[in-house]
C-alpha cells in the first residue's frame, strides 16, 4: 500500500480501520486483544464490559478486517478472539508512510500571499 498514490480503495479501507478504532470501547478492545488471543468472557472481565456490547464492537473490528474469531477445538461453545497480524503489519506499514514527515513538501501558498513576489535583497552600497 501506497501512501503517496491514494486511491478510492484504500481510502474507503482506511476509512474503516479509522471509524473502527476510532470508537473508544473498541480501541481499548484492540489494544486487549494485541496482547494476545483472548475469550468473550476474559474480554468482558477485563474490560468491564456487557457481553452483547462487547460481541458488538468486536464484529465492527472484525468487518474492519482487524480481528478474526475461531472456535475451540475441544467445546465449540468457546470463541477466541485475535488481531489479524497481516492486517496490523499492513496498516503499520502504511501508517508509517502515510504520516512520514519526509512527504511534506514546501508549496507556494495560493492565496493573495501566493502571488507576492519576493522583492530582490538590496546590497549595502560601499
Amino acid at each position: 500500500m501506497k501512501a503517496n498514490s491514494i486511491d478510492f480503495d484504500i481510502t474507503a479501507q482506511t476509512a474503516a480501520v479509522l471509524k473502527a478504532l476510532g470508537e473508544p470501547n473498541r480501541l481499548r478492545i484492540f489494544a486487549e486483544l494485541m496482547r494476545g488471543d483472548s475469550c468473550n468472557c476474559e474480554l468482558a472481565e477485563q474490560l468491564e464490559m456487557p457481553t452483547n456490547l462487547l460481541s458488538h464492537h468486536l464484529k465492527v473490528l472484525a468487518e474492519a478486517g482487524l480481528v478474526f474469531s475461531r472456535r475451540d477445538r475441544v467445546d465449540s461453545r468457546w470463541v477466541y478472539y485475535s488481531v489479524d497480524r497481516a492486517a496490523a503489519a499492513r496498516w503499520q506499514a502504511w501508517f508509517a508512510a502515510f504520516f512520514d514527515p519526509d512527504r511534506i513538501q514546501t508549496r507556494t501558498a495560493c492565496g493573495p500571499e501566493g502571488a507576492l513576489i519576493p522583492l530582490p535583497t538590496l546590497s549595502a552600497r560601499p
